[in-house]
């Protein structure tokens, strides 16, 4: 068949004239190729007609300098090498992209046949963009996309997005494309039906003038950046932090007084020694820091005062949300003061030794009770080394590598070190108990407070009441809730199950709303040793026998023993003996994914987190990370049920109407919810709560004369799908949005609301938060540091207060 010449026009804005874009459909043995394209403007040579940005041509050279490293000694370029240059893994698209290319059909590629294609995707029009993706989805070069074709595209762009449908949803997307793209009704779908099918859908179009960089999977290589601290200089940054800064100053100001407190009373008693003077005064300073920092240390961690606080106006000038990064923070300058007070003493030693005067050694002086010092004369170097020892310990069993590397329980039992630790000093330096004696009888009435004893004296037995398996290793609890326990949005409690282990105590955030009665929830997600603990133990759980069973508990055991039973046939038999009914019936009770139970638990709490000031907040925004969204999950409930308090209803017409709110109860006026999961099933953790929220979802004219409005706006994220910008995601983002257009059904979660596939653009959505002018806004953050880092900088940008829940 001769080669066909397809002329379309395409109009540009109105500075601009037209363009005629030349596409060349090659049939020859049914192939259909995209050719050379040119695009003329005004009788001008042959250019690009988008305009080449700079990171492009970065691009462009950045490939074209590997392609030029892997060629071949012909100059071509092999499947594997176009994978691994390009980024593209071993899949349906991969094969699909490098036959395209491939255009003589020898299996390996001409350099410069290869770079002139990238460069016209990377530059090209959006009709010669969309000319590409029709070839890829036209598998079999056809000139046709057939029914067929077009399910194993879905089909591929489901794996590819990490997303699972059913065959029926999966007929149900083919079939919509169908109907929006084969209007004749041929059952196959042509370039022109597809265009035209396009343009009903500017966005797409708007997608398709992307370069080609977002359709691969490489970048162009980049610099390591280094941390830029100039940001921490600025007024915004100032402005964001000022309670954390104003901590900072007012922190380094005691340390420098003490220091030059300690100064003046070495010097007065100073001696005509010069390396005496410098060592005493070494382990002076360093001393008396180490008074001031150990007691800081402890009053960082008295939850129970920080909640106490939080109700007071304390609360808007205390750094209360960052107190870990700050008994961080304090714990490294003590294993600093520590080192240097000891090299002072040790050099006092030293030097004391050697005097005339003197008639001990320097190890007498180190390793003996003779020297007079200490609260305990003759003390503190024997309770010095101690001290060493146990800081030591503590240091090292504190840092990240053991806390998040599995090794949780060393950390946690190490930390159990802070009893002798403190017993020791207050016995080494004789003035650090006027330090410690405040700090120190708070901790202990802590301490009583969240015993077993006083929680079983103030609430009764607790119970864990009902079990739920959720998908990616959640386990939902639902625990019995005393009459007597409050608590806000938002916060959380310490957990210890003895069944798991006995004296383990682990912090999670409550996700039920305080309004709800009889019960509370808990999400834990399993990361680490005792969560995963705890999904295998209720996992196992025979929910009428209230014990687990020890087989499945001891799968790896299972495992070895089954493993040995195929080398050893007189016991393969006894592996695989009939089960009796009631054998059956266990198994069956132990495979429920909710479960009925009764076991013992205790809990400590509860402590308040950033969220306490949720209900203060003109416009709120909530956004939550994966398992990060249990604290929006208990305020999103805690406000539907506050806006049904103060439904109203007519007693003539039985016209329902939500009454004011006071201020004092809750300020706020709009609240935008954003979760952000990485997997599909991610979203059954709470896609009940949300279904039900989006049906009572509540519409509130807050000023009079006002249109109604909804409170709570809904954005959820698929990081792991591929977007309508991706060659690879395209077809199916068509799909679904044709399908959540026809039914106002998201596919992927159930829910009337649409879930967007990749990352949120922080940009795009606070802009869209300020423009809504709702009043002050403020962030609320829940998920790892990294991302919560971008949106703190994002904050700063666009002027939003941020906090973020820290343990």
């Amino acid at each position: 068949m001769a080669d066909k010449e397809q002329l379309v026009k395409k109009s540009q804005d109105k500075h601009e004239e037209s363009q005629d874009i030349k596409i060349i459909i090659n049939d020859n043995q049914g192939g259909v190729e995209l050719d050379a394209v040119a695009a003329t403007s005004g009788g001008g040579e042959g250019k690009p007609n988008v305009s080449c940005t700079q990171d492009d041509t970065k691009w462009l050279e950045c490939v074209e300098e590997r392609f030029t490293k892997k060629v071949d000694e012909h100059g071509r370029i092999q499947f594997d090498d176009f994978q691994d240059v390009l980024g593209v893994r071993e899949s349906f698209f991969g094969d699909r992209f490098f036959s395209l290319f491939d255009t003589d059909k020898k299996g390996s590629i001409e350099i410069s046949v290869l770079m002139d294609g990238l460069r016209t995707l990377t530059k090209g029009s959006p009709l010669q963009k969309l000319k590409f993706v029709f070839d890829v989805y036209d598998i079999d070069g056809s000139g046709e996309i057939e029914r067929d074709e077009l399910r194993t595209i879905l089909t591929t762009c489901m794996e590819e997005s990490s997303l699972y449908f059913g065959e029926e949803h999966l007929n149900e997307l083919t079939d919509v494309m169908f109907e929006a793209a084969d209007k004749t009704g041929s059952d196959s779908i042509t370039f022109d039906d597809l265009r035209k099918a396009i343009e009903k859908h500017p966005n797409m179009i708007e997608t398709l003038t992307l370069s080609a960089t977002q359709w691969f999977g490489l970048a162009a290589p980049s610099k390591k950046k280094e941390k830029d601290w100039r940001h921490k200089f600025t007024w915004k940054y100032f402005r964001n932090n000022l309670r954390k800064i104003m901590f900072v100053i007012i922190y380094i100001l005691i340390n420098v007084g003490i220091t030059i407190y300690t100064v003046l009373e070495v010097l007065e008693s100073a001696s005509s020694d010069a390396f005496l003077i410098i060592f005493r005064m070494a382990a002076g300073i360093f001393g008396m820091l180490l008074n001031f920092n150990c007691m800081l240390v402890l009053i960082l961690v008295l939850r129970k005062c920080h909640t106490l606080i939080r109700s007071t106006p304390l609360a808007a000038i205390l750094p209360l949300d960052q107190h870990i990064s700050f008994h961080k923070m304090v714990g490294a300058v003590i294993g600093a003061c520590a080192l240097f007070h000891t090299a002072g003493a040790i050099g006092t030693a030293i030097v004391k030794s050697q005097m005339p005067s003197n008639n001990n050694t320097i190890v007498t002086i180190l390793f003996t009770t003779k020297i007079p010092m200490g609260l305990i004369p003759g003390t503190a170097y024997i309770t010095g080394w101690a001290l060493i020892v146990v800081l030591t310990v503590m240091i090292i069993c504190s840092l990240p590598f053991v806390r998040k590397g599995g090794h949780f329980e060393v950390f946690y039992w190490t930390h159990m070190l802070y009893i002798p630790f403190w017993t020791l000093l207050i016995i080494h330096s004789p003035t650090f108990w006027y330090y410690f004696i405040m700090p120190g009888v708070l901790f202990i009435i802590e301490k009583i407070i969240g015993s077993k004893l006083f929680k079983r004296a103030r609430y009764g037995r607790t119970f864990i009441t009902e079990v739920c398996l959720l998908p990616s290793g959640v386990c939902h609890l639902v625990i019995s809730r005393p009459d007597n326990f409050r608590f806000e949005p938002g916060d959380y409690i310490f957990l210890q199950i003895p069944a798991i282990a006995q004296f383990e105590w682990h912090p999670f955030t409550i996700s039920s709303a305080p309004e709800m009665k009889g019960h509370i929830w808990i999400h834990v997600r399993s990361l680490g040793h005792w969560t995963k603990q705890l999904y295998e133990y209720f996992s196992a759980l025979d929910p009428i026998k209230e014990k687990p069973d020890p087989n499945v508990m001891k799968r790896r055991t299972l495992a070895v023993s089954q493993a040995r039973a195929s080398w050893w046939p007189n016991k393969r038999q006894s592996q695989y003996r009939p089960k009796d009914k009631e054998e059956l019936k266990a198994e069956k009770r132990m495979a429920q994914v909710m479960k009925k139970v009764h076991v013992r638990c205790y809990i400590d709490g509860p402590y308040g987190t950033a969220t306490r000031e949720i209900f203060e907040t003109e416009h709120a925004v909530l956004i939550g990370a994966g398992i990060g969204v249990t604290p929006m999950a208990s305020i999103l409930q805690s406000i539907m049920y506050r806006y049904k308090e103060s439904k109203r209803t007519c007693p003539k017409c039985h016209y329902s109407f939500y009454g004011v709110i006071p201020e004092s109860a809750m300020n706020l006026k709009k609240v935008n919810f954003i979760w952000i999961n990485r997997d599909q099933k991610s979203f059954e953790w709470f896609v009940g709560l949300l279904n039900k929220i989006e049906k009572e979802q509540i519409d509130v004219a807050f000023e009079k004369g006002k249109e109604m409005e909804k409170v709570i706006d809904i954005q959820l994220y698929l990081t792991a799908a591929k977007k309508k910008s991706d060659i690879r995601g395209a077809g199916l983002q068509m799909a679904l949005s044709i399908i959540h257009r026809r039914d106002k059904k998201d596919l992927i979660t159930g829910l009337s609301t649409r879930t967007q596939a990749g990352r949120p653009n922080w940009n795009e959505v606070f802009g869209k938060i300020s423009q809504e002018r709702k009043g002050n806004v403020k962030v609320f953050f829940c998920g790892p540091p990294q991302l919560g880092g971008m949106v703190k900088k994002k904050c700063m940008t666009f002027g939003f207060k941020f906090r973020k829940e820290n343990f």
